[in-house]
């Protein structure tokens, strides 16, 4: 089972600062992926969450997609 099933199972917080999915958020117990699954948010949201400006998350935004057209493209 996977740490944010049990975190979801459980509905405690993730203790496990060493994880790549952690986040200081305990209102979606400390999981990127817990907070993901909670449906959609808006660039302002996932920049309060990640600590960045809403333009930033907007940026990364479009080289992501820029670099999934390229993948599909090829």
């Amino acid at each position: 089972m996977k740490c944010y099933e049990v975190c979801t199972n459980t509905k405690n917080n993730c203790k496990n600062a060493e994880c790549r999915q952690w986040i200081k958020l305990e209102n979606h117990q400390n999981c990127t992926i817990i907070a993901a699954s909670e449906g959609q948010m808006s660039l302002q949201d996932i920049g309060n969450i990640l600590g960045v400006s809403r333009m930033r998350i907007c940026q990364i935004e479009k080289k992501i997609i820029q670099k999934l057209n390229e993948f599909i493209a090829n």
